[in-house]
């Protein structure tokens, strides 16, 4: 499989994968390409970054969108990020543990305070505020609670 970047002549730019180059000119030939986001079937290879993997014996390359496999070192430094990007978040949000669902749908309701507020739900009760219309979003990463032990 090979991706491409591909672009419309609006201006979209798009990933698509083909078995080949040749397959991706037939394609192209027999207008069975067009722009993911607005359909049109004017489309062309776009510009992009080639993908070279590093020789055995140097250091590991950045990671990247397209190939590559991360090392320990890299995903120890994306969960890092990632964590504290989280944590950004959840600044002057309030911990309300496992009362978020009923709290979370008071707020909507506008029977609570509206407040930024972050805590546990049940699969059943995130369905439930999702399928009322109340804007919820799981943690890509568990919380530890305040006043435990860390």
């Amino acid at each position: 499989m090979i991706v491409f970047d591909l672009a419309c002549g609006q201006g979209h730019v798009f990933e698509a994968w083909f078995g080949s180059s040749a397959d991706y000119e037939s394609q192209r030939e027999r207008g069975l390409v067009s722009c993911a986001i607005c359909g049109a079937s004017e489309v062309s290879k776009a510009v992009m970054a080639p993908n070279v993997a590093p020789k055995g014996n140097s250091a590991s390359a950045p990671v990247t969108m397209r190939g590559g496999t991360p090392t320990p070192a890299d995903m120890k430094a994306m969960l890092a990020a990632l964590a504290q990007a989280q944590a950004r978040a959840l600044e002057g949000s309030e911990h309300v543990g496992p009362r978020f669902a009923a709290e979370a749908r008071a707020i909507h309701d506008g029977d609570a305070p509206e407040r930024p507020i972050h805590g546990q739900a049940t699969r059943e009760e995130a369905r439930a505020l999702v399928e009322d219309g109340v804007p919820v979003t799981p943690l890509p990463l568990p919380i530890v609670p305040p006043g435990t032990l860390q």
